[in-house]
């Protein structure tokens, strides 16, 4: 077990050395978060305004901006553990694995210390947004959230950033050079911001794309953030009008359904400890074969 955190270890200060490898496992995070700032938030804010008009002004911006840093925790639990993956890629391209075979490591614990290193530092770098989201929401829209909410949000997080780990490890697994992997962070951290609806409420899009986005993993795993995020500020919004509430919940993706079938929360947790299962099995076997 030593041996496993001793790589562990040595995994987290490769990738928090590489300044350039954090900067692209936060890219989607930084891409919403500017999005809102400066183009789209004032939009949000005005268009919703007039669809309330007796909600103050703050309110509404609680609303928006409970939404936004929602999509912004739920993607960074997405493309943090593909980030983190950087130091395979790494030491694939150097030929460090030569070195790890002559040596006494068991080729079992090298995976082991790959994938906790991934897991661990998207865990990590979630918590670290997430904490920041929620004393931004407090010191600025004064939403609060109790300990059972920070505590279902967290769990959320650390089933997300397990599951996305494993997917994203299995995916580099089969990148051989840091120039495929640098093109693979950037489409991937570009792309699941509008697969996940972070980037634009889903009920802005043409029913079929909808259809598709809310049948992916990446939006169900983002949909329990987005409801114990938004559950105050959106009841405040709304005055507390039941159908309106239902409404804002499907267009900006608070909820999902695919046809008549609604995605439950039970549901999300079952879908990604099976991705965890599966892709973590998976990616073990892939990157044997490449240590080999």
């Amino acid at each position: 077990m030593s041996v496993v955190l001793t790589l562990m270890s040595r995994n987290l200060r490769l990738f928090f050395r590489d300044r350039l490898g954090v900067f692209f496992s936060l890219l989607s995070a930084l891409i919403l978060f500017l999005l809102y700032a400066l183009f789209l938030g004032n939009g949000q804010v005005e268009d919703l305004q007039q669809s309330f008009p007796g909600a103050t002004e703050g309110e509404v911006k609680g609303f928006v901006d409970s939404w936004m840093f929602a999509g912004i925790v739920g993607i960074t639990s997405i493309t943090s553990g593909l980030g983190a993956m950087n130091v395979f890629v790494e030491d694939s391209a150097s030929g460090r694995f030569r070195d790890f075979l002559v040596s006494p490591i068991r080729r079992d614990k090298l995976i082991i210390g790959y994938l906790l290193s991934a897991g661990v530092i998207a865990l990590l770098m979630t918590t670290t947004v997430l904490i920041i989201s929620l004393a931004y929401l407090y010191l600025v829209d004064g939403v609060s959230f109790d300990a059972g909410q920070i505590a279902t949000i967290y769990g959320f997080v650390a089933l997300s950033c397990v599951a996305f780990a494993s997917l994203s490890a299995l995916a580099v697994s089969f990148v051989r050079t840091p120039g495929a992997y640098s093109a693979l962070s950037t489409i991937a951290g570009t792309v699941l911001g509008f697969v996940a609806g972070a980037y634009i409420p889903v009920g802005a899009m043409p029913n079929g794309v909808q259809t598709v986005i809310n049948a992916l993993p990446f939006m169900q795993g983002s949909v329990p953030i987005r409801q114990e995020m938004t559950a105050e500020s959106l009841n405040a919004m709304a005055g507390g009008q039941q159908e309106a509430v239902t409404e804002l919940q499907e267009i900006y993706g608070i909820t999902a359904s695919v046809g008549d079938w609604a995605v439950t929360n039970t549901y999300v947790v079952l879908i990604l400890a099976v991705m965890t299962v599966v892709f973590t099995v998976l990616a073990s076997l892939r990157i044997r074969s490449r240590i080999a």
